[in-house]
């Protein structure tokens, strides 16, 4: 789940087509080439915020991390929370710190995969929230979206033209549609946290070629990443992936440093920038581009205040891994 600026959820649709009155004759021609689908519109009347949204209980033996206990009413809690993060984030290899966090990735991984097994079209995203809730607390674990800034489910699930922070509703998916589903867990005072786009039945060329982009992209940034390499290695591999693609990279956007907080330092951008900080052994980060179709990566946010749409209304598609350097490479955690 990426830090940002802004949040997102998904609820009425329409379909998308090169004849949709929705464009001017422009960015038809352009819409053209993104194929057919339907476009994630909130619904109306507009409901302002999620407080409407009921959350699913979690077990009081669940250990949640602190922002979860502030906003559960049902937990006691004699302070506000905001993250806190000290130093550089670094975990001591050969620790338990490294044990610890590397099974949190490794049920991340477990949760994704199911997710992924329950997309197809007629299911509901807010049934994959419900049965990846249930899978997560059964191994012990809180899912990490939930109460987080008072967002009120237990992933995150981005429709087509949905870039990030889709709260899991009651659209049944359909044929064609592509879906990220974004988990992320705590486990024994870790979260792991990862993402990846899936197909749902037929889904057409434009649609299958912008999931394989942004896996390519994916993959490009980690391979940018050892022990001494520079943070900003990682945004020109993306750049060099895309570039000559038809697709563009969200701004909006950033992987970070993971461990006992969920959002920290280092802050991984996908796009050309000039951070000076290098990677060390023992720094644990998140790599999540989001890639929208055509050149316009602009985004907006729903009345929900979380779900963030493009603004043009082209899909996207976003994958992410967690990351561990190494004294001599780097380690994918969730792969």
């Amino acid at each position: 789940m990426g830090l940002s600026n802004g949040r997102g959820r998904p609820g009425a649709s329409l379909l998308c087509s090169s004849t949709s009155p929705a464009f001017d004759s422009d960015e038809s021609r352009e819409v053209d080439d993104f194929g057919t689908y339907s476009v994630i519109l909130p619904e109306e009347p507009f409901v302002w915020g999620v407080s409407h949204i009921t959350q699913r209980p979690v077990p009081s033996h669940i250990v949640r991390p602190k922002y979860a206990v502030q906003h559960d009413p049902s937990m006691p809690s004699s302070e506000e929370y905001e993250q806190q993060y000290e130093g550089d984030g670094r975990i001591n290899l050969g620790s338990t710190d490294e044990k610890r966090i590397r099974a949190a990735a490794t049920l991340a991984k477990n949760v994704r995969q199911y997710a992924g097994s329950l997309v197809q079209p007629g299911v509901t995203t807010n049934s994959i929230d419900a049965a990846i809730h249930n899978f997560i607390i059964a191994h012990e674990a809180y899912p990490s979206p939930l109460l987080y800034k008072g967002f009120p489910r237990s992933c995150c699930t981005s429709v087509n033209n949905i870039v990030s922070h889709g709260i899991p509703d009651d659209r049944p998916l359909e044929d064609g549609d592509i879906v990220n589903i974004d988990v992320t867990i705590y486990l024994n005072g870790y979260h792991g946290d990862t993402s990846s786009t899936f197909l749902v039945g037929d889904v057409d060329e434009p649609g299958r070629d912008l999931v394989q982009i942004t896996n390519a992209a994916l993959k490009a940034g980690i391979d940018a990443c050892g022990p001494g390499r520079p943070f900003r290695g990682i945004g020109r591999a993306i750049h060099e992936i895309v570039r000559n693609t038809h697709h563009s990279v969200c701004p909006a956007f950033a992987g970070h440093g993971i461990g006992t907080v969920f959002h920290r330092p280092p802050w991984i951008y996908h796009t050309l920038n000039e951070e000076p900080d290098v990677m060390l052994p023992g720094h644990c980060f998140t790599i999540e581009p989001s890639l929208v179709q055509g050149s316009n990566p602009s985004i907006w946010i729903f009345p929900d205040g979380w779900t963030a749409s493009t603004e043009n209304c082209a899909r996207s598609a976003q994958a992410e891994h967690m990351i561990l350097i190494t004294e001599t490479g780097v380690d994918i955690l969730t792969q």
